[in-house]
């Protein structure tokens, strides 16, 4: 063996062990020594060297293999980069969609809010106003039960005709109380012609005998009257209103009233107050209970023991409760009565008013026919009602 391959083969020996390569991993590898011990020959070292090329060709096929999976997974993980990016794009705009989209949404629930709470209050005030058209109906239903079952009265026809339609207005008959002050006296003449004549003449010198003489001054006579009246009724819950009762003395009438109706057999109760209206010769009775006027009234008609123990029918309805609810006033001046003012006590009252009453007479004082004459002195007080005329 020439001495370069005896060199070689020591070089060999120190730093090229015979080893195996493992391959138990993709990353990396390992070079492990062989328990065996190749002979040192020139046999040994080339198939020693074989081995190696064999385990270099392995290694650089295993190296392509790497380099192609690594490569795949480059590329692999480049598509799901570019993917991934594409993604979180659409989710962006797919987010900013929905939040226009859900800002268009809450933008129309705000205006269908709106409208839901405008047509809450539009319901509200229908709801109200068919309340108040209810409450009409009803009170307008009652009334015309009480219209129907209001007590008789007798009428007569005169003959004048007129637009029904046109007279919307009721009209009352006034009672004024006026009170009057000492030293005035008030004179209502028949004619007005002479009431103006001596308001006219205003101040007027009354004789009354043996060279006595008074002056007094005559002014108009102005009265607070209604010139509109509004009344709110309503049907009474505790009076009724009994008609159709004969002519008898007014207590005896109202103790067997009260009498009958105050029994429970009769469909009455306790009875608070009985009175009897002069101008319409009915009954106003009122009940201690609420429930009872309308018991009496449904059955409207009833036999009372009036006179003798013989039955009287009489006929009840309801009562209406009035109250006015708007009142205008105006002062109105009295076209044929007279103020005399400043007349002093000289005299009898009656006797003064007697001279007053023929000096105002005479037409040549200015006077005329005199219909009424009240005086009154001074130091006194009275109260002096006026009635409106009714044209017959």
């Amino acid at each position: 063996m020439a001495p370069d391959e005896l060199l070689l083969l020591e070089v060999l020996r120190c730093f090229c062990v015979p080893t195996r390569v493992d391959m138990s991993s993709d990353d990396d590898f390992s070079l492990v020594t062989d328990d065996g011990v190749e002979e040192e020959t020139e046999e040994g070292l080339k198939r020693l060297i074989e081995s190696y090329k064999e385990q270099h060709a392995q290694v650089l096929v295993e190296q392509k293999l790497l380099a192609a999976d690594q490569e795949e997974r480059l590329k692999l993980t480049r598509d799901f980069n570019q993917r991934s990016e594409k993604l979180t794009q659409r989710l962006e705009k797919d987010k900013e969609n929905f939040q226009l989209q859900l800002s268009n949404e809450q933008d129309k629930l705000s205006q269908l809010k709106e409208v839901q709470s405008a047509l809450t209050l539009a319901v509200q005030g229908v709801k109200a106003a068919l309340a108040e058209e209810d409450s009409a109906n009803s009170l307008l239903k009652q009334q015309a039960t009480v219209f129907q079952a209001a007590p008789e009265r007798e009428v007569v026809f005169r003959g004048q005709i007129g637009d029904v339609a046109a007279d919307k207005v009721f009209h009352m008959k006034a009672k004024i109380l006026y009170p009057m002050e000492g030293g005035t006296a008030l004179v209502t003449f028949e004619e007005e012609a002479a009431a103006s004549k001596v308001m006219e003449m205003r101040r007027h010198t009354v004789s009354l005998g043996e060279d006595c003489r008074i002056t007094v001054e005559a002014v108009p006579l102005h009265l607070l009257l209604p010139r509109r009246v509004r009344i709110h009724t309503e049907v009474s819950r505790r009076k009724i209103l009994i008609s159709d009762l004969p002519d008898m003395d007014t207590e005896i009438l109202l103790n067997k009233l009260e009498i009958h109706f105050s029994k429970g057999r009769h469909s009455g109760g306790e009875v608070e107050d009985c009175e009897l209206l002069g101008d319409s010769g009915t009954v106003v009775m009122t009940f201690v209970d609420d429930n009872i006027s309308a018991r009496l009234t449904e059955m409207e008609f009833h036999d009372v023991m009036l006179q003798q123990k013989r039955t009287h029918r009489v006929r009840v309805t309801p009562f209406l409760n009035g109250q006015p609810s708007d009142l205008q006033n105006e002062l109105t001046p009295c076209p044929r009565t007279v103020l005399l003012t400043g007349i002093p006590d000289v005299m009898d009252q009656e006797a003064l008013q007697d001279m007053l009453e023929i000096h105002f007479q005479k037409s040549g004082n200015g006077g005329g026919e005199i219909e009424a004459i009240l005086y009154n002195p001074v130091g006194h007080q009275a109260v002096v009602r006026f009635e409106s005329i009714t044209e017959e």
